[in-house]
């Protein structure tokens, strides 16, 4: 097997000490601009590389960033966003030289204990603040901390927290209004828990549209936005006396799963239903009917986060990022209602 270089071969070839290679390696003063740049070169000519051990014991930084997901572990497997924003982080986080540290959880009252360890541990040098709660208390929590925190969207009482934010209810407001256009009136929502800001601000933008228009804002089904829950609720709404002519769901899974209910009942689609999801995961195109949805691109999201997160780490601030907001993609599973 193959020897690797070691920081000794470095300062040899550079024709240095152990120690400059090291000020050069961890850009600390003492070192000139040309030096540097010779050792760096020698470095990389020989395939010299740190483990993230040796930094962090040098730099007292673990280069590490955290993400802690408080969801029933079943709905975030079905679930196409997180990977897709994970896939973000990750892309910026390997330019870099950094790692994301995962932690699940099944409720929110556990992650005070993650937080907790990943400071007296020191395994992150920031941490992402996802689904965000009414009176959350994370932010507070994470400042008593000392831990630096970007959170994915913005929210009273997020303290001095950089936000990374998109207008998802855009997207909302969007799908209803094409709904109307094409000549709906009795539209339904299939909504996320209420415990969480963005299924809140769905919602709410759901109901305002309708309120606008003149139509009945009250078919309203809140959901764990599971697959199986969506399901759940399309049945029930398509039970009733009136059924709706059109759904709008909180993501794309539940959507998906409804398609699969009207099927199953011999529905044809979209001429009896109408169905709009969100986040125009990749699947959208290529179920039956295509899927219109709302997108907002996760991974670029998790990409402005990282960012962020890696700049307050550096700096010890950051600022806010407004992305472009949620949009609708109108595929084949919307059209006006039989007359």
């Amino acid at each position: 097997m193959e020897r690797k270089p070691t920081i000794l071969d470095v300062a040899r070839a550079a024709g240095v000490s152990k120690g400059l290679v090291s000020f050069a390696l961890n850009d600390r003063p003492g070192v000139s601009s040309e030096t540097r740049a010779r050792i760096l070169g020698v470095a990389d000519d020989l395939g010299y590389r740190r483990s993230i051990a040796a930094r962090s014991l040098s730099t007292r930084t673990s280069f590490a960033l955290g993400l802690v997901i408080a969801r029933d572990a079943r709905v975030l497997a079905a679930d196409p966003f997180f990977p897709a924003f994970i896939s973000g982080v990750e892309q910026v986080l390997a330019e870099q030289g950094r790692v994301l540290v995962l932690s699940v959880v099944a409720e929110p009252a556990a992650e005070e204990s993650v937080y907790r360890t990943f400071a007296a541990d020191q395994r992150v040098d920031g941490v992402f603040l996802t689904d965000l709660r009414e009176r959350d208390s994370r932010p507070a929590l994470l400042a008593e901390l000392g831990l630096p925190a970007v959170t994915l969207g913005r929210f009273e009482g997020s303290g001095a927290n950089p936000a990374v934010v998109l207008d998802d209810a855009n997207g909302i407001r969007a799908a209803v209004e094409h709904l109307i256009e094409l000549g709906h009136e009795r539209i339904a929502h299939v909504a996320g828990p209420r415990g969480l800001l963005h299924a809140v601000r769905r919602e709410g933008a759901f109901r305002g549209a309708l309120e606008r228009a003149g139509l009945d804002p009250s078919l309203v089904v809140e959901t764990d936005f599971s697959a199986q829950q969506g399901a759940a609720a399309t049945t029930g709404l398509l039970d009733l006396a009136e059924p709706p002519t059109a759904i709008v769901y909180a993501n794309d899974p539940m959507a998906i799963a409804g398609l699969g209910i009207a099927h199953q009942r011999g529905l044809r689609l979209p001429d009896d239903l109408s169905v709009t999801g969100f986040d125009d995961s990749e699947i959208a195109d290529y179920v039956y009917p295509s899927l219109t949805s709302a997108r907002t691109r996760p991974d670029q999201w998790g990409a402005e986060a990282a960012r962020t997160l890696l700049a307050l780490v550096a700096d010890g601030t950051a600022p806010d990022v407004d992305l472009a907001p949620a949009g609708l993609v109108i595929r084949n599973s919307t059209a006006s209602p039989r007359s």
